[in-house]
């Protein structure tokens, strides 16, 4: 490592103003950083210092989201080979050529899945940092920055929400829409009131639909001419059929979907792990449990409300709060997207307020909305936009507060 120190340093004045490579210089600085701690500290008594910066923050986060990417590509695997024992085919394509060739076959065994699985998840995940590390590095140069980790997080996110077999280019293409215009146009890292993950994937669901809803996108196998078997998330059944598709709460079915071994979007459908990450975050005070209880309050007052009102002919009303909360995005969107330091609110009563919002937009979006029976990326990009004026009104509150108390003691 000291040779690679020696290196940096030897390196650095070609980078630095006046260099000839100074255009480069927040490529450098990015290298300099990923391995050393930054030498250039604060002097004088007016700074605050904290062991915690950007980069610290967002290794938190990542580690919070490990258990979830290897459940991933497990279970990624694990339903293309429960789709092929039910008699589907595995999809044509370099994925099963690969796997054949490293002597594996379509059983149920456990490194046969995560492998089979990994070789969905990997490209996506790769495709994904390419692109929008690429595409911060190409905007700090030109605007002379320092390159920072804020799409560290978000190409850990944005694969976890997508289905294994979407086109490679249309991640890329995501991508670049989610970074571009959900954070560069507004500054970038710590600029933007969009969650650039979401983002993203709201652009693909709207621009290609075929590859990120119905039931093919979901399982990494071909079923055509099988008889009984769908590739449809578990929440788009008991939307279109009632919670009675599934059975009740605390059936072997909604154990089942807790534990995440149903299909989805690779890396949503595992409440349990997200709990786990949820004490990570808020253990480590990177996520904000006010948040989180605020959207969970939001669904359970939502959904029990239309379970009283009902409906004769919308069945998605009857569904109770305990599936809600182990289908689709919910746990993910509520421990990794709402709390999202950017662009959730910040006071701690306008964070109650934001995740409460979701909370309910969720459930409407779901059970309202035939059309579209998931609800959590919606839900959060919606209340995104407000969060700005959430936190205003609590702020202008509390100015005004501290105005009359001081009036008050005069």
């Amino acid at each position: 490592m000291r040779f690679l120190r020696t290196l940096l340093d030897k390196l650095e004045p070609h980078f630095d103003r006046g260099g000839k490579l100074e255009f480069f210089y927040p490529l450098y600085e990015s290298a300099d950083t990923l391995f050393y701690t930054p030498g250039k500290v604060n002097r004088g008594t007016v700074h605050v210092r904290d062991g915690l910066d950007l980069k610290r923050m967002m290794i938190t986060v990542v580690i919070a989201l490990m258990p979830i990417v290897f459940m991933a590509m497990y279970n990624t695997g694990l339903q293309a080979v429960r789709a092929i024992a039910a008699g589907a085919t595995p999809l044509d394509n370099w994925q099963t050529g690969l796997f054949h060739a490293m002597g594996f076959d379509f059983t149920s065994d456990f490194v046969a899945c995560f492998v089979y699985g990994s070789l969905y998840f990997i490209p996506v995940f790769v495709t994904g940092f390419a692109v929008g590390i690429g595409i911060e590095v190409l905007f700090c140069m030109i605007r002379g920055h320092e390159v920072n980790e804020g799409f560290f997080v978000t190409g850990f996110l944005l694969p976890l929400t997508l289905p294994p077999t979407i086109p490679l280019w249309q991640v890329a293409t995501g991508v670049a829409f989610g970074v571009i215009i959900g954070k560069e146009v507004f500054g970038g890292t710590g600029m933007n009131f969009l969650n650039p993950a979401l983002t993203a994937r709201a652009f693909l669901f709207f621009a290609y639909p075929a590859q990120i809803s119905g039931d093919a996108p979901w399982i990494a196998a071909n079923f055509v001419g099988v008889d009984g078997f769908s590739g449809a998330t578990w929440l788009a059944r008991a939307v279109g059929n009632g919670p009675q598709a599934l059975g009740p709460v605390g059936s072997d079915a909604w154990w089942q979907a807790f534990n995440g071994l149903i299909p989805g979007s690779m890396g949503e459908t595992s409440t349990l792990l997200c709990l786990v990450g949820a004490f990570i975050l808020i253990a480590t005070g990177m996520g904000s449990w006010r948040t989180m209880a605020g959207v969970t309050l939001g669904t359970l007052g939502m959904a029990s409300l239309l379970n009283v009102v009902s409906s004769t002919t919308n069945p998605a009303f009857a569904i109770p709060f305990g599936w809600h909360v182990v289908l689709g995005g919910w746990a993910f969107g509520t421990v990794f997207m709402a709390t999202d330091p950017v662009s959730s609110a910040f006071t701690n009563t306008g964070r109650w307020m934001y995740g409460f919002g979701i909370g309910v937009m969720v459930i409407l979006v779901r059970v309202v909305n035939p059309a579209y029976p998931e609800g959590m990326m919606l839900a959060i990009l919606f209340m995104n936009m407000f969060a700005p004026f959430i936190d205003y009104f609590f702020v202008q509150a509390n100015i005004k507060r501290r105005l009359a108390r001081n009036a008050a003691a005069k």
